[in-house]
């Protein structure tokens, strides 16, 4: 496929990482860090969920070690996502390496749209297309954040309901409500029971460990 075929391949993507990689620059910019600091992070962590993830408890002070198991547990699914891919053929190692690091939800659905051969030949370009896409946002946002005097106090409560409709488009897509309960229970109960700064932590480890049971019962049920 040509490039202009990728590009229009990947425009979808493009709506949307634009805009929300410039609502990562602005919050960057909110919390006084220098334009580099974003970009950096959207070259070598490149995950949305996490890069906010990253800055939220970045502004709360919360200390390194549960900052990285906080990411590890969010990042998690990609494992599957790169194993689920381990067993294709690549033109190249490079490709290989880079595709499964820049495997992103949005990459992931387009490659396994696409036919097996299609899509592999051409995994490496698309996961770049779309990294640049996100970097392209978050440098413009995190540039007006810094040149601009916008108004940014409403952010927070965009950022909130960004992702409670990131979360009903999955709702949507997935259709099981039970996994939205037993969530929306785990985060309650931890909100309850523990402390503000170990709440995301355990409500995160208690979502995987329902998740966990889930798939080996229904391994059960299989055999």
């Amino acid at each position: 496929m040509s490039w202009r075929a990728l590009f229009r391949l990947t425009t979808p993507v493009l709506m949307g990482y634009l805009p929300l990689g410039f609502a990562f620059g602005l919050v960057a910019a909110q919390m006084a860090l220098p334009v580099w600091v974003p970009v950096l992070m959207s070259v070598l962590v490149y995950s949305g969920t996490n890069q906010f993830l990253l800055l939220s408890l970045w502004g709360a002070g919360v200390g390194t070690v549960q900052i990285l198991v906080a990411v590890a547990l969010l990042s998690s699914r990609h494992l599957f996502y790169g194993l689920s891919l381990l067993h294709h053929r690549f033109r190249s190692r490079g490709q290989k390496h880079y595709t499964l690091y820049a495997l992103t939800d949005e990459t992931f659905s387009l490659l396994v749209s696409l036919p097996p051969e299609q899509g592999l030949a051409n995994a490496g370009r698309i996961a770049f297309l779309n990294q640049c896409y996100w970097v392209g946002g978050v440098l413009i946002g995190a540039l007006a954040g810094h040149e601009l005097p916008l108004a940014l106090d409403g952010l927070p409560f965009a950022l909130a309901a960004l992702f409670i409709v990131l979360m009903v488009e999955q709702f949507m897509q997935v259709r099981q409500p039970r996994y939205f309960v037993q969530a929306l229970l785990m985060g309650l109960l931890c909100l309850w029971l523990l402390p503000r700064e170990h709440f995301l932590l355990a409500a995160i480890g208690g979502c995987l460990l329902l998740v966990a049971g889930d798939y080996l019962r229904s391994r059960r049920h299989e055999h």
